[in-house]
């Protein structure tokens, strides 16, 4: 027989995982702030081998508008140029012989608008893997009547279910609006 309350933990495990997916992936959405994460998915070639950006240079923000990378080896700054220039981050980067400066325009109305729509649809997949989530233990809750489960524990766990699913749902939404406010700041 199921285990109800196992079953609904493990539904709020994978609906939390969606609410730190979608934390994750808008921290990569530039919004016109200096945020390191920006740079997570950079890798640079570092002795014949690709690794992460923070594990060749020390990455910091030293102001709102700058992102500041020091290499431990200065022989790398052209790797990590080179690395930044290839990724996806769209910025071109500055070196003063010690230092890659990265710095930060500020997005025009028409591109804010822009990447308020990319979030809105990423917070969009997230909510959909929290209903998908919320439909696939339903069904393992239909299926436990017949294996003996009673229907008041069914609707009891239904209906924690739904309180469950509510709270991430907000969650999202919240993370949304906070991601909307700071991308709409000028």
């Amino acid at each position: 027989m199921i285990d109800v309350k196992a079953t609904l933990t493990d539904a709020e495990e994978r609906m939390e995982m969606a609410a730190m997916f979608l934390k994750e992936a808008l921290d990569r959405i530039r919004a016109g702030r200096a945020n390191v994460a920006i740079l997570s998915g950079v890798r640079v070639n570092s002795y014949g081998s690709m690794v992460p950006l923070n594990q060749v240079a020390n990455v910091s923000c030293p102001d709102a508008r700058t992102i500041a990378i020091r290499p431990w080896d200065k022989k790398a700054i052209k790797d990590i140029e080179k690395a930044i220039m290839d990724s996806d981050v769209g910025i071109t980067p500055e070196n003063n012989g010690e230092i890659v400066h990265l710095r930060i325009p500020q997005p025009t109305e028409e591109r804010r608008r822009e990447l308020a729509k990319q979030c809105n649809k990423i917070g969009e997949k997230a909510k959909v893997e929290v209903r998908n989530v919320r439909a696939d233990i339903k069904e393992k809750l239909k299926k436990a009547i017949k294996d003996g489960l009673s229907e008041d524990n069914e609707k009891d766990a239904e209906l924690e279910l739904q309180k469950v699913h509510d709270k991430y749902i907000k969650r999202i939404d919240d993370i949304l609006a906070e991601k909307n406010k700071e991308i709409m700041t000028v």
